[in-house]
């Protein structure tokens, strides 16, 4: 049969019944296409007529997938992400935090420390939630490196406190890092030292930009849950007002903190008040009673004696009291009496209070030889820099003496010894040494009293002598040490070489704070032993001598609260030199009592001055006002 014919024998589609078929079709084929096998059963026409057809955007395999199973074993990516933010987060929060509230003394680190309320962290909350985004993180950002600044100033102030006991000087305090270098070279040796400075400078920047970069993330954050942040800064703001009002405090810190806003208000108070100090300065160091006191008239009733002011570096209160210090210390002292009541010499004790603590060497030597209060560094660069007669430069005056300097600690040039009116200045390029460097200090102090005896006193018809020798081997880090030799055995100090080879190690000594407090021990030891030794042995009837500490050591070896008082005596041959100080009240022997009398160092010189014969001669009020100006 033909196709023409059979297909004239079937009934005719209509039109619709022929695009059902098509459609049909093209579903059934799209359907074993994408999902055969799957299951899934064709949806009836009468049904699929009646679903509602799916937006172009729409998912309806998402749809139908609502809880998708995770492979087992396998933790899924996005809470991963979000543990990580939330921890990164909380870091933030307790860096800030820690930033706002940190004090600028360990003393202060106390258990209260982590229950206050910062009030500029509620402020700067407050202010970041008001800011549109753009201005809002220019805010964040400097608010961070504001923050960051301020923390790393309370760090150094801390640095400063153990070792100073006083804040950082962010204006005058730059030389003293010198000094820090110094004594990690001379503890870690040169790449310890370098290692160290790299990683300090490391630990700035990081620790600056991690804080800014805290502020922001919280900032962002603050922003984002603005419904929940805003109620809660403001929740958190009533809590601080009520605290504050109570007065309420834990462990002794009150809870309403802003100790940043009044350690910043402290430091504004500190530039304005070194502003207004150096013009008072001005003015009293131009108010002197022996400035114009005639030559003839200025330290009569010593004439003819050698005298010699002898700082002993370190050599503070807690060196003759400290319970764990004290006890050997004592003993050279009390055995040293004994030795110059043998040689004929007698002597006197108090206490003098320092400007400075821990080092500053130069200021405490300044205050007592020019009778000022010198405890910052812009009174020093003041005083140095003008006219004033000190004790030193009085003997030099009065004619009769030659003045001369043992300046062992001095490696170079020193222009503000014509300050101190000396006719000759030793440093450690002149004293004759060839042995090794003990520590922070070039030269011995036993072989400094045998070279000043070499140099100057030991000869033959010479004038009288007034010497400013300053002893440097209980300078800080107190190791190694040098040890004592016989006098006729020093040379040209060759024999230190195996000595030095023998001496502790800087690094072992200070990873225990008792074997830093030792050393230290040893080292006054040392230094006062061999300078009563040196008196009885080279001294004689003209001997004066005026021994006294410059300021106390660190806190690694006197702990808190120690005060700033040092020991200061005078020793000798004649009675007189003693009878003229009758009326101090000082005390017999080489060692103070407790309750021996303490005057503060810059008092010293008018006292002396006064004792042994000059007669004051102040300034007229018109020539001190000149002067000022």
């Amino acid at each position: 049969m033909s196709r023409s014919t059979d297909s004239r024998q079937l009934p005719e589609k209509d039109e619709n019944d022929q695009n059902d078929e098509r459609a049909a079709k093209a579903e059934s084929k799209a359907e074993n296409k994408g999902g055969g096998g799957d299951g899934v059963l064709p949806v009836p026409r009468a049904e699929r007529d009646e679903q509602p057809v799916a937006a172009p955007d729409a998912h309806p395999v998402a749809e139908r997938d609502e809880h998708p199973v995770a492979a087992p074993d396998e933790q899924p990516v996005p809470a991963r992400a979000t543990t990580r933010s939330r921890v990164a987060t909380g870091l933030a929060a307790l860096l800030v935090f820690v930033a706002l509230v940190l004090p600028n003394q360990t003393s202060a680190l106390t258990p209260g420390f982590f229950v206050q309320i910062p009030e500029e962290g509620i402020l700067g909350a407050a202010l970041l939630l008001l800011l549109p985004p753009r201005p809002r993180k220019a805010v964040a950002v400097a608010a961070g490196t504001v923050l960051g600044l301020l923390t790393l100033l309370k760090l150094t102030d801390m640095g400063f406190y153990q070792v100073l006991d006083r804040p950082f000087d962010p204006v005058l305090d730059w030389i003293l890092f010198d000094d820090a270098e110094s004594f990690l070279r001379d503890t870690l040796g040169a790449a310890g030292a370098t290692g160290v400075a790299i990683g300090v400078v490391a630990l700035a920047v990081g620790l600056l930009a991690l804080i800014a970069l805290s502020v922001v993330r919280l900032s962002d954050l603050m922003a984002r849950h603005s419904p929940v942040t805003a109620p809660g800064t403001f929740l958190v703001g009533t809590v601080w007002v009520a605290c504050a009002a109570l007065g309420l405090q834990i462990a002794g810190v009150p809870v309403a903190s802003k100790r940043t806003t009044e350690w910043v208000q402290y430091r504004a108070d500190q530039v304005s008040a070194g502003i207004k100090d150096e013009k008072a300065f001005a003015k009293e160091a131009a108010q002197d009673d022996f400035e114009n006191t005639p030559p003839d008239e200025l330290l009569t009733a010593l004439r003819g004696k050698d005298v010699i002011f002898a700082f002993v570096e370190s050599y503070g209160r807690s060196a003759v009291e400290d319970p764990g210090i004290a006890p050997r210390i004592d003993k050279v002292l009390d055995d040293g009496n004994e030795k110059l009541r043998a040689a004929g010499f007698s002597s006197r004790s108090a206490f003098l209070t320092s400007p400075v603590s821990g080092a500053g060497s130069w200021m405490a030597h300044t205050t007592f030889m020019s009778g000022l209060w010198v405890d910052n560094q812009q009174r020093y660069r003041s005083v140095t820099s003008n006219h004033r007669l000190t004790l030193t430069s009085a003997f030099k005056r009065a004619g009769d003496w030659r003045t001369v300097g043992i300046v062992p600690g001095v490696t170079r040039a020193w222009p503000e010894g014509k300050f101190f009116g000396l006719d000759n200045i030793y440093d450690s390029r002149d004293l004759g040494y060839k042995g090794p460097k003990f520590s922070w200090a070039p030269v011995p102090d036993q072989f400094n009293l045998m070279a000043f005896e070499r140099l100057e006193h030991g000869k033959k018809d010479r004038p009288p002598l007034m010497t400013e020798m300053i002893l440097v081997s209980t300078h800080n880090p107190w190791a190694p040490l040098p040890e004592t030799v016989g006098w006729d055995e020093l040379g040209d100090g060759s024999v230190y070489h195996d000595i030095r080879k023998a001496a502790k190690d800087p690094k072992e000594v200070w990873t225990d704070p008792e074997k830093v407090r030792t050393e230290y021990r040893r080292s006054i030891e040392y230094t006062m032993s061999n300078l009563i030794d040196y008196v009885q042995r080279y001294g004689d009837e003209d001997t004066v001598l005026v021994v006294l500490g410059d300021h106390q050591p660190n806190k690694t070896v006197t702990g808190e609260n120690a005060g700033r008082d040092v020991p200061v005596s005078i020793i000798a041959h004649d009675p007189a030199v003693l009878e003229r100080i009758s009326g101090w009240n000082w005390q017999d022997g080489l060692n103070p009592a407790p309750d021996a009398p303490v005057w503060r160092m810059d008092r010293f010189r008018d006292r002396f001055m006064t004792a042994y014969g000059s007669k004051p001669y102040p300034a007229s009020p018109r020539a001190a006002t000149q002067a000022a100006r």
